[in-house]
């Protein structure tokens, strides 16, 4: 009798400390968590906790999924609830705000409930980058949706409004967003399957080889430049870029040229087509220097002025975007140089 009450109050201790150091933390699962694999839900909702001892905790049922034990692929469900009887100390206290530095300005191309076309300017950048700079593409996007009450981080367990392409910061242009988890996965998938259209329209030093082609090469990225070399030979280390462009005006040595990408590599039109023979003007790193000092540029003339839906397979909450085509009219180089 005398064992049995020992332990039951050594019991009740090692109860109490382990209370005390791990509390139950629950996520109710909402439509943008749902679909999601179990560990992939946590890498985003409990980014602190190591892969390591996320799928310890799993193994252990320190991790449950609706009270029961659970696996690692099992999909998720809105209403679902899961719970997580872990240290603190994985677990951020407040929800990120730091787009809120970023101003909430952007210019609109077109928007519903589910998407958000943006047109960025030439000097913006997309994401966060070595400069550390809050104000970004995606920062002025969930401030702008902030404002409006579509977004509200803290309501949030494991998505924020995402881009869906990227431009660089010198490359100004139409840019995707996905309001919810749903969307951003349909459009990733489009884009993937090449079911979207993007057209470049750019300026070109000299004239392309032929008034409309579908030129094919071989890109290789060059990291430590920052950089990509072309070549017309296949080797282990390149990958295949096809670019599809069409002349629109020639004047004075320029071509004003309408570029539709079919694959999306790393500075492809700018590396293309300067192993064309006909860099774009205003491009410091591919192109011709002297010419463009003649003209005073220091941007590439290059811009993401088209896009156009065209699925061929099902496009979800989406489908109403097939064949739909939006463009942006007012391009800089476009007004000063052919018009």
């Amino acid at each position: 009798m005398y064992f049995v009450k020992k332990y039951a109050i050594i019991s009740f201790k090692f109860s109490d400390i382990f209370e005390r150091i791990f509390t139950l933390r629950e996520f109710v699962i909402n439509e943008n968590d749902s679909g999601q694999r179990v560990d992939k839900f946590l890498q985003k909702a409990v980014k602190r906790l190591p892969q390591s001892l996320m799928y310890k905790y799993i193994r252990t049922k320190r991790i449950k999924l609706n009270g029961k034990r659970c696996e690692i692929s099992e999909k998720l469900k809105a209403g679902d609830t899961m719970q997580l009887y872990i240290g603190d100390e994985f677990f951020d206290e407040s929800p990120d705000t730091e787009f809120l530095c970023a101003p909430s300005k952007i210019d609109i191309v077109y928007e519903d409930e589910n998407i958000l076309l943006v047109d960025k300017k030439c000097g913006l950048v997309v994401h966060e980058d070595e400069e550390k700079t809050p104000d970004t593409l995606i920062n002025r996007i969930k401030h702008y949706l902030y404002e409006k009450g579509e977004y509200l981080p803290e309501k949030e367990n494991s998505f924020a409004p995402s881009l869906c392409n990227r431009l660089d910061r010198n490359t100004g242009g139409i840019v995707i967003a996905a309001k919810n988890a749903e969307s951003l996965r349909i459009l990733n998938q489009k884009i993937k399957d090449r079911e979207i259209e993007k057209h470049y329209l750019c300026i070109t030093c000299g004239y392309p080889p032929k008034d409309s082609d579908t030129a094919k090469a071989y890109l290789e990225k060059d990291s430590s430049e920052k950089q990509v070399k072309i070549s017309n030979k296949k080797t282990s280390a390149n990958k295949t870029i096809i670019t599809k462009y069409t002349v629109l005006k020639k004047k004075d040595g320029l071509a004003l040229v309408d570029v539709d990408l079919i694959t999306g590599r790393t500075h492809q039109i700018r590396a293309h087509m300067a192993y064309l023979g006909c860099p774009l003007l205003g491009d410091g790193k591919y192109g011709s220097n002297r010419i463009n000092s003649k003209y005073s540029l220091k941007t590439q003339a290059l811009y993401s002025y088209k896009l156009i839906f065209k699925f061929t397979t099902d496009g979800g909450i989406l489908n109403y975007l097939n064949n739909k085509s939006f463009e942006v009219n007012n391009i800089w180089f476009k007004e000063k140089y052919f018009e």
